[in-house]
């Protein structure tokens, strides 16, 4: 039997447990969470997917804070 699963559930968990705080301080900025919930915040998107390459490695899901815009980093 099918179930209905929405392929965006993680995502939108992921954005209102890291990314909807910071909306009223970081509002446009990038957020960066990573599989083990570490985050990252930068002004732009380049900067934050390149130091949570460095800090934790592939796999984490980016954020625009504010906005809705979801990656995945592979």
């Amino acid at each position: 039997m099918a179930t209905s699963h929405s392929p965006n559930t993680e995502s939108d968990r992921l954005y209102e447990q890291y990314g909807k705080p910071l909306e009223a301080t970081r509002w446009g900025q990038f957020i960066v969470v990573s599989l083990s919930g570490e985050t990252i915040v930068a002004d732009s998107l380049l900067e934050a997917m390149q130091r949570a390459i460095d800090a934790f490695g592939p796999g984490g899901t980016v954020f625009k804070i504010g906005d809705k815009a979801v990656g995945r980093m592979r």
